[in-house]
């Protein structure tokens, strides 16, 4: 089912800004880059690119609106912001099959997803 309201789209990156995927829209159509490298302790760059993640199944994007009350808007506005970013964190770890499936596609344990709401959170 698509969304009723268009996805965040990543601001502009500023030359020393580290974001993780960034999201284009082109067309109607999401492209979401994904050329990520975590750095420890980095929760915020790790949350971001869960995020790129969950934007990239339409299902998904829409069950995290839905369980979060996050919005598109709310998203874009606050696509860096620490609270924003743990509770995509806290939507992945509410949902083990999720969890393990942003883990493999982001390349870290679980574990370290877990790990950076809780740094998030702190």
């Amino acid at each position: 089912m698509p969304l009723r309201e268009p996805l965040p789209v990543a601001p502009e990156p500023r030359a020393s800004a580290r974001l993780g995927p960034t999201v284009h829209r082109n067309n109607g159509t999401l492209t979401i880059t994904a050329e990520i490298h975590h750095r420890p302790g980095d929760a915020d760059t790790l949350a971001l690119s869960a995020l790129g993640w969950v934007l990239a199944d339409d299902d998904r994007a829409e069950r995290l609106l839905s369980l979060t009350g996050l919005t598109p808007d709310v998203l874009r506005d606050n696509l860096t912001d620490r609270t924003t970013l743990a509770a995509v964190l806290e939507y992945l770890a509410g949902h083990e099959p999720d969890l393990l499936l942003a883990a493999d596609a982001l390349n870290v344990p679980p574990e370290k997803l877990v790990a950076a709401h809780r740094e998030l959170t702190a």
